[in-house]
């Protein structure tokens, strides 16, 4: 019974082959056209090959646009029309494999205008990357998918190194930063096919355009700012939820699973090991890292996760809608404002957003849950949004405190790294507190302009 199935499958597949082949022609997916094919395929012309040809060719041709291998393999399968080839004294047979040129897959609608570019082959990809098709076999190979632990004896190359970082609130944070030949075509990546992707208007973080600032600016003045933050959102992001985004842009089987591979990651099973034994890496966090992830270090992955949490944006923006509130997310921060009937709904809300949450493949992190009513400091990522979005009055003072004992004694007392560091690290802070407050902006700038750096860069440290 199951060679029988198999033999099947292997029947329809070779039938979605050859039906697929012209179906961009004129004519191509008419009856008589598809019967000729899937005859062409069979070696004969067999009499149940023109009901099966007939109730395919009443498919719509937005549905054969869309259609691809697996999908109308698995729609022959199942149709009740090829009962009749294996009800025949003599079973059918695959005498000839008719194959469609590599194209791009039609793009949904909205998306199908952007300048995205066509790679419907590996060896166009291996062009569009300006890399040689071994050297793309070798960043993609699905041996990347593997741990040493997981296949003794052969290590693959790692294209990644690691770092680990403490975070404000104890534990490390894990960075996996890509080798120059990966984190070159990972940019490419980026640069010339994510940045034409729009990503939903809720999504703030790593988009050209919006900032922590607007993000912020969307919750002010509100009479209640509740906050949730998402766990691990970086590792929650699969490999197979990338993968159906390059499918979803159009891009062929072959094509998409190799852009999978070259912007997602599995990581190295001593590094998890290592951060187990710290105690900031809990058994769920252990099994994301250790499946084919988007790494926190890649320039691509700020952009993929923005794009495969679009359903996750579009149904807190809709559950916001029924609180009556706003809704807006900076990476794995998610902000929802609204009046003040809002925090008499915050246990409802939390479970809405909890469920939607899982539902998408996140997970809330359970010790980041706030509810900022307005007689309280309201804070959206460090931004005080009480009246306005500002900077926290106490980053002021410090920061001006800074400043003037650099003004009155020299930078070399405040200066533990190299000088030029220090003086773009003040800069910085300064724009940052300066984007909300030009006024107090003004006021540091005068106090950096006192700051004799000349004098600081000639005193021994």
């Amino acid at each position: 019974m199951t060679r029988e199935l198999s033999y099947r499958e292997w029947i329809a597949r070779s039938l979605a082959r050859a039906l697929l082949a012209d179906a961009r022609q004129p004519g191509g997916t008419a009856p008589s056209a598809l019967r000729a094919r899937a005859a062409a395929t069979l070696g004969a012309d067999s009499p149940w090959l023109k009901p099966l040809a007939e109730a395919l060719g009443n498919r719509s041709q937005a549905t054969w646009q869309r259609t691809d291998l697996p999908a109308l393999a698995k729609a022959i399968h199942d149709m009740p029309e090829l009962d009749a080839a294996f009800e025949q004294n003599e079973r059918p047979r695959v005498r000839r494999i008719i194959l469609r040129p590599a194209q791009m897959l039609p793009r949904p609608m909205g998306l199908d205008h952007f300048a995205l570019p066509d790679i419907p082959t590996l060896a166009d990809l291996a062009q569009w990357l300006e890399l040689d098709a071994d050297r793309l076999a070798w960043l993609a190979s699905p041996a990347q998918a593997f741990r040493a632990s997981d296949a003794p004896g052969s290590r693959p190359a790692s294209h990644y190194r690691y770092q680990l970082q403490p975070k404000r609130l104890g534990g490390l944070r894990l960075l996996e930063i890509p080798k120059a030949d990966l984190k070159r075509a990972q940019r490419r990546i980026l640069d010339e096919l994510l940045r034409h992707v729009p990503v939903h208007e809720a999504a703030h973080g790593f988009v050209p355009g919006r900032s922590v600032a607007s993000h912020a600016a969307a919750h002010a003045g509100k009479e209640v700012v509740i906050g949730f933050d998402l766990r691990d959102f970086f590792p929650a992001v699969r490999a197979s939820r990338v993968h159906a985004t390059w499918r979803t842009l159009g891009y062929p089987e072959g094509v998409a699973r190799a852009l999978t591979a070259l912007c997602t990651h599995r990581t190295d099973a001593a590094i998890i090991e290592r951060l187990r034994d710290d105690g900031g890496l809990d058994w769920m966090g252990a099994k994301r890292l250790a499946a084919p992830h988007l790494p926190q270090g890649s320039p691509c992955s700020p952009a993929l996760a923005n794009l495969c949490a679009f359903r996750l944006d579009l149904r807190l923006e809709g559950l916001a809608w029924v609180f009556g509130a706003t809704y807006t997310r900076y990476a794995d921060d998610l902000v929802f404002s609204g009046p003040a009937s809002l925090r008499a709904q915050f246990g409802a809300l939390r479970a809405w957003v909890d469920g939607i949450a899982a539902d998408e493949g996140f997970e809330l992190h359970p010790r980041k849950l706030r509810c900022m009513p307005r007689h309280r400091q309201q804070r959206v990522t460090g931004v005080v949004v009480n009246d306005k979005a500002n900077a926290p009055r106490e980053d002021f003072d410090r920061l001006r405190a800074v400043l003037h004992r650099c003004a009155t004694r020299g930078p070399a007392a405040q200066n533990r790294a190299k000088l030029d560091d220090f003086r773009g690290h003040l800069l910085g802070r300064i724009a940052w507190i300066g984007q909300f407050n030009a006024a107090r902006k003004a006021r540091l700038m005068r106090l950096f302009e006192r700051i004799d750096w000349t004098s600081a860069a000639q005193t021994p440290s």
